[in-house]
């Protein structure tokens, strides 16, 4: 991912996560706000991220490493302009998510930790967003919907691409 990047793009890249630390760095708990920054600048965090950000808070790159990996949200690598997450829990599953999902990767042609061609949409698996109640539940970018089908998916897709 960064070694797709130019010369440019990559010291862009470093000098942004700099002033997230610096900025963060002094906070009590500051790696979840640095994390944070990172991703809503960039809109992922950079493994290369990992040493800076260990260094200026006294942690290891495993401990920096096992926050970016344990929560979800965190992107390890570039996502689309729009993510769609798609609900896998038992209540979900039992309620018709597996029949959805098959659905959405067909009319998006892509499969979970893709992104389609035009770069618009990643589609990622998530295990509860705890709309348990309204299954089967997807999130689009921060907007949780439930009792979904294929035919909501479609539209709530096609709006956030024209937007």
């Amino acid at each position: 991912m960064v070694a797709d990047l130019t010369t440019q793009e990559k010291l862009d890249m470093a000098s942004k996560i700099d002033a997230h630390i610096a900025k963060h760095q002094h906070m009590p708990g500051a790696l979840l706000p640095i994390l944070h920054a990172i991703q809503d600048d960039i809109g992922w965090v950079p493994e290369a991220c990992y040493l800076p950000i260990s260094k200026a808070l006294a942690l290891s790159i495993a401990e920096v490493h096992g926050v970016v990996t344990f929560y979800h949200h965190f992107h390890t690598h570039p996502v689309g302009k729009h993510v769609l997450q798609i609900c896998r829990a038992e209540s979900c599953q039992a309620m018709g998510s597996e029949k959805l999902e098959t659905n959405v990767k067909a009319a998006l042609g892509i499969d979970y930790h893709e992104t389609t061609q035009d770069g618009a949409v990643t589609l990622l698996p998530v295990y509860c967003l705890g709309n348990c109640a309204c299954s089967p539940n997807v999130m689009l970018g921060d907007d949780v919907y439930g009792r979904m089908t294929a035919d909501k998916v479609a539209a709530i897709v096609a709006e956030a691409r024209a937007t």
